[in-house]
């Protein structure tokens, strides 16, 4: 449900558009663990994963005996180190590190536009095949929640993103990177992490949504749909916003997006009313 405290700055919802968090005590496996079959069996090993000659395989077992690369990041050029092999499994830094961006001397890869905080999760995918928080399956339940924040009191929900200068969902920024780096799976990740956010202020989604259409091609309409559907399941909110009001009179491809889905949506609503199994 939607909270309304004031106007413009205080507006914020609690997302319906997926499941809600669970503090339940019932075992959850990661979302990792529940892709895999039933009934295959892994070895377990105190030691480092084993080295994978097959660069396509699983991301969580990564070569740890390959070259270190360093990355730096972002206009104030944070530091991070990774291993060749583990950023060969992104067709953009095998390139990379093919020579294409990299410097003869130094083997490191520049990304002055990257977000540090987004490159983590990046690397954190690549090395564990997931990033905070983890995406957990709740057994008992049979649905899927983010694993609990309360403990530590941390909400990693959004982040400030210098490009922008202003906060954005992070889930929204990860699934761009996911396409800049060529990680489909990850980007499957980060469109379902982001159906479980709540609690999100109405500006942040708005100007979230802009990202994604600023950072997404026409073909790719997966991110853009969550936003329009997004905003339909909840446009008394949304239509009461003065931010809202703001934003489409500044106008922009989102917001032609959004008249036709809400056309569309509205046709659907009247076959419903006209169909003869309808009482």
């Amino acid at each position: 449900m939607f909270v309304r405290n004031k106007p413009r700055q205080g507006e914020s919802f609690s997302s319906r558009y997926g499941a809600g968090k669970s503090v339940s005590k019932s075992k959850k496996h990661s979302f990792r663990d529940h892709s895999v079959a039933a009934g295959v069996k892994r070895a377990e090993s105190s030691a480092q994963p084993s080295p994978r000659k097959d660069q396509s395989s699983d991301p969580t077992s990564p070569n740890l005996t390959s070259a270190i690369i360093t990355l730096v990041v972002g206009p104030d050029q944070r530091l991070f180190a990774a291993h060749e092999d583990v950023l060969c499994n992104s067709s953009f830094f095998q390139a990379a590190c093919r020579g294409q961006f990299l410097e003869s001397h130094a083997r490191r890869i520049n990304l002055p536009e990257e977000s540090p905080e987004i490159l983590s999760s990046v690397l954190e995918f690549l090395y564990k095949g997931d990033y905070y928080p983890k995406l957990l399956h709740n057994k008992r339940k049979d649905t899927w929640e983010l694993e609990d924040r309360s403990a530590n009191g941390n909400n990693e929900s959004t982040i400030y993103h210098h490009a922008v200068g202003g906060n954005l969902l992070k889930d929204t920024v990860i699934y761009c990177a996911a396409l800049r780096y060529d990680l489909p799976e990850l980007g499957r990740l980060a469109l379902r992490k982001q159906g479980l956010q709540s609690g999100i202020q109405v500006s942040t989604i708005l100007s979230s949504a802009r990202y994604a259409y600023a950072q997404t091609p026409d073909t790719d309409s997966k991110l853009r749909a969550h936003y329009l559907a997004l905003i339909i399941r909840s446009k008394n909110t949304f239509k009461r916003s003065g931010t809202m009001q703001m934003e489409m009179e500044e106008g922009g491809r989102l917001f032609f997006d959004l008249f036709v889905a809400m056309c569309n949506h509205i046709d659907d609503l009247g076959t419903i009313s006209r169909s003869p199994f309808t009482r």
